[in-house]
């Protein structure tokens, strides 16, 4: 009796130890591979000459064709990634950061690693550069939990901006008494 209950027990903790091949039949060959982008979105405007010297957009009319880069450093300081764009017909830059890759430094994440400053504008009459939302010093990303997804295709965006040019010359308003 004990012997037979030994070989129900062996015999269960056997079948529970292999499964039966079967189960592994539902697994695809090929798994499809997800790919994970970084984007940067912004907007490049012409300011208005009424917001002259300051950093307000009001008036301001969006600039198409605009070119805007990106840099990347690593934690040397060295550049590690640079592209420039150009923004859409509206004034809207879409930035994927086709063969960025992230180190494993704290200082490799984008957040970190990488600003983006005007490069030119293709309106004569609005090309002065100016450091509104630090377009020529550099503006920090903004991490804003936006996300892109796709079946295979995800993207996680950052936004930088708003920026502008300026006209070179602009008539002041003044009140001669």
């Amino acid at each position: 009796m004990a012997s037979s209950q030994l070989v129900l027990i062996t015999s269960l903790l056997l079948a529970l130890a292999f499964p039966p091949i079967t189960a592994y039949d539902n697994i695809p060959a090929k798994s499809v591979e997800k790919t994970a982008q970084v984007v940067v979105e912004g907007m490049v405007y012409c300011q208005s000459c009424d917001n002259y010297g300051s950093w307000s957009l009001s008036g301001a009319k969006s600039i198409a064709a605009a070119k805007v880069s990106v840099i990347c450093k690593n934690y040397m300081k060295r550049t590690s990634f640079y592209k420039a764009f150009k923004t859409d017909e509206n004034g809207y830059l879409f930035a994927p950061l086709d063969g960025f890759k992230m180190g494993h430094s704290y200082l490799d994440h984008p957040l970190h690693s990488c600003r983006v400053k005007l490069v030119g504008s293709p309106l004569e009459n609005c090309s002065v550069f100016t450091n509104v939302n630090y377009g020529i010093t550099g503006a920090r990303l903004r991490f804003l939990d936006k996300k892109l997804r796709r079946s295979n295709y995800e993207a996680v965006i950052y936004a930088a901006g708003p920026f502008a040019f300026r006209p070179a010359y602009c008539l002041l308003n003044q009140n001669i008494n």
